[in-house]
């Protein structure tokens, strides 16, 4: 970097969270493992739920659009990370940096409001079921999926227009495993203070609003459940919410270690939180779906069986 100035930016040095060599190869080897097991996980999902008429149904929509979210996220961080292991020249461009920003804050973000629809979706299900073919029909639900990718896109773009702003100099290591934005400030010569503040101010509104709203609806459909009088007609209704619950609880449970916090604090060993939320989270979404899930079962079994006949026949 020369004289200070942002323009002077080529590229950042992206360490990692190790950089003893034994430990990199260990490393490489977890991520490559668990990158590999989460590609095939949603994309197993997203197949099965694409081929069965039997699950073109809202729920499934929104999981099939949660199981890309993951896919996507993770290609945008674990390829890179596993080059920089293997690797001595652990560079990547400016460019290169702020466009891994852009997907890693788009995708949390969709993330986050498609686990919201999808509690919308339960608690209609569950607690207005008459009006469930009305209130989620197939044009409602495309209305809602498309404002969960326009929010997401729109508020990727503007905080990264944002760092666009933010001039770096000194240091430009980067003791993490992708760009994130609490590190790059932490890196920054500049006052920071605006970005800081519009990103406190955005991540609350745009992150703790849906969590809120899960909330409240799960709390109606906890109470819908209680006055179900038959015991496995309640089983049944809270095992289709179990596994979001799950699903929520991962997320925001680590992301939460990882963002409630002042920038000044934020340090290495916010790594494991960020691994949690950025890696194990998509890995074990599939899973946790699947699980309890016997139409999901089926479909998988269905795509497994379909295609081990097509390649006898």
């Amino acid at each position: 970097m020369h004289g200070g100035n942002q323009t002077g930016v080529s590229d950042f040095l992206l360490l990692g969270i190790s950089e003893n060599p034994e430990q990199q190869q260990a490393l490489f080897w977890m991520f490559l493992s668990m990158y590999l097991v989460t590609v095939v996980g949603n994309v197993s999902i997203i197949l099965a739920i694409g081929s069965d008429s039997r699950l073109h149904t809202p729920m499934y929509l929104f999981l099939a659009n949660l199981s890309f979210t993951d896919l996507f996220f993770v290609t945008n961080t674990i390829p890179k990370m596993l080059v920089n292991l293997q690797s001595q020249n652990k560079t990547i461009s400016y460019a290169g940096c702020l466009t891994q920003l852009y997907f890693l804050v788009s995708l949390v973000t969709l993330d986050n409001l498609i686990l919201a629809t999808m509690a919308y979706d339960r608690y209609v299900a569950i607690c207005r079921p008459l009006h469930y073919v009305t209130v989620m029909s197939p044009r409602i639900c495309m209305s809602l999926l498309t404002l969960c990718w326009a929010l997401s896109v729109l508020y990727g773009l503007t905080l990264t227009l944002l760092m666009t702003r933010v001039t770096f100099c000194g240091s430009r290591k980067i003791h993490y495993i992708f760009c994130e934005m609490y590190v790059l400030l932490r890196l920054a010569c500049s006052n920071t203070q605006i970005t800081h503040t519009v990103l406190i101010a955005t991540g609350i509104f745009i992150f703790l609003t849906p969590f809120g709203f899960m909330i409240m609806s799960y709390v109606q459909i906890v109470r819908a459940i209680l006055q179900i009088p038959s015991t496995s007609s309640k089983y049944k209704a809270f095992s289709t919410c179990s596994s979001h619950l799950a699903v929520v609880s991962l997320f925001y449970g680590t992301l939460c270690m990882v963002y409630l916090q002042p920038i000044q604090t934020y340090s290495m060993k916010d790594s494991v939180a960020t691994v949690m939320y950025a890696v194990v989270t998509p890995m074990m979404n599939p899973f946790i779906y699947s699980l309890r899930n016997k139409d999901m079962h089926g479909a998988l079994g269905r795509l497994l069986l379909g295609k081990g006949f097509q390649r006898r026949t």
